[in-house]
């Protein structure tokens, strides 16, 4: 009965998430690109594809490290990788502009799913983090695809939604799905919506095992000489969301006011908002530059907006402090360990679920301050101007806790191996 209910309304959502990406599309052109692999369509691959599937630009970035192991490791199998935001697909070409078929999963109707196994044919899913897609994992079973949800994690707010859920895949969840946890607690969430104990493991969170570039400490003192005119200090705020750029636009002008020379990097988390950080930036009457109009900064600069794609990780290394946008609204919160594994000290805001572990781990080491508004975040941010030998702590410390954790990578890939090696043919096709 439940599967039937999910079938009606996936068909009757369908039409309306089609219209909301085709408006999308007027503002930004990249949500038009590819659009037919929404439905499953798309080229014809040889088969026997490793699928990785990580949903949006964040991911990607944290599945970096996992298909250039895979590359690596198994260079003559066909490697797939999918995501569902344009930005996720774009960032997925920059890093792997060769070699990687990457494509836009379909939506979860049957045929969608159908056409996309049809073209693909894995002979492995792995999908990061936990993402519900009832149809495509209904499909996995039936054409006896393995999957494997790779870093999972489910929260305790979730876990009611989850179990509401669970029937609609509880045949593959019992019996198919390999469950690669983040922590004891998910794996016991997950044995308790019905995951095979024998098939549930737990090896830690890929996103510690950050793939950096080797120049990425070139890269950063370059932007630092570029944009830091006259400046002796230097912090971004990253993938920030509205609601977030007024409280940290109102520290940067705490900062100036007091004395200090400072330049905010400012970089908003999807494109479709960098006009309305623009028009924040211009109501708060301050001096900034746009990093896509190659615009040159100069003593007067006080805000550097950071309105292109795939160079937050460097402005991080440029950076004297981060704040992890996503986190002063109830998005969640982003990525703490990009800044971290560079060194860097980190300031986040109190909504931190989307990876509670990793912010009580930092928080609780010292490496990362937790703020809650406009006057905690400047008074946070002062009393690292003040002190460069506390900035250099905290960021020792961040650094010290991802080198601890690494070897999640490893430990999944010994988990995978002889799934991939016992692929011996295509899965049907109907």
């Amino acid at each position: 009965m439940i599967r039937w209910f999910y079938q009606m309304v996936v068909y009757l959502l369908a039409p309306v998430v089609c219209s909301v990406l085709v408006a999308r599309g007027f503002r930004d052109r990249s949500y038009w690109a590819n659009f037919r692999q929404r439905f499953g369509f798309g080229e014809y691959g040889s088969g026997g594809a490793i699928w990785v599937h990580a949903v949006s630009v964040g991911e990607v970035q944290a599945a970096a490290a996992l298909v250039s192991a895979l590359r690596l490791r198994y260079p003559t199998i066909p490697l797939t990788l999918t995501t569902v935001t344009p930005t996720g697909a774009t960032r997925a070409r920059a890093l792997f502009p060769q070699g990687v078929d990457v494509r836009f999963i379909p939506w979860d109707l049957p045929g969608s799913v159908r056409r996309y196994f049809d073209r693909v044919r894995p002979r492995i899913a792995i999908i990061l983090e936990t993402e519900l897609w009832p149809n495509l994992y209904h499909e996995c079973g039936l054409r006896k695809v393995p999957l494997v949800l790779a870093s999972a994690r489910i929260s305790p707010r979730s876990l009611p939604r989850y179990r509401r859920l669970a029937s609609l895949f509880s045949e593959t969840l019992s019996h198919g799905i390999v469950i690669a946890a983040q922590s004891t607690g998910d794996a016991e969430r997950f044995r308790s919506i019905g995951a095979n104990p024998a098939k549930t493991h737990v090896i830690g969170n890929i996103k510690f095992d950050i793939d950096l570039p080797a120049d990425i400490f070139e890269q950063g003192a370059i932007l630092r000489a570029q944009y830091g005119v006259d400046k002796n200090f230097m912090w971004v705020a990253g993938s920030t969301h509205e609601g977030e750029e007024d409280i940290v636009l109102a520290a940067q002008m705490s900062l100036q006011q007091s004395g200090v020379r400072s330049l905010l990097v400012i970089a908003p988390r999807h494109p479709t908002h960098f006009a309305h950080t623009l028009a924040s930036l211009k109501a708060a009457n301050l001096a900034f530059v746009r990093r896509s109009s190659g615009e040159i900064a100069n003593a007067q600069t006080q805000v550097l907006l950071l309105d292109t794609l795939g160079d937050l990780l460097a402005f991080y290394a440029a950076a004297d402090v981060a704040f992890v946008g996503g986190s002063l609204v109830p998005i969640g919160g982003h990525n703490l360990l990009e800044p971290s594994s560079l060194g860097r000290p980190s300031l986040t805001g109190p909504f931190v679920f989307n990876a509670q572990e990793i912010a009580e781990k930092l928080i609780s080491t010292g490496a990362v301050e937790q703020v809650i508004d406009a006057p905690s975040m400047s008074a946070a941010l002062q009393r690292l101007v003040s002190d460069p030998l506390e900035c250099v702590r905290r960021g020792t410390l961040a650094q010290a806790l991802v080198e601890s954790n690494r070897g999640t990578l490893q430990r999944l890939l010994a988990l995978i191996a002889p799934v991939i090696a016992a692929w011996s043919s295509p899965s049907i096709k109907r």
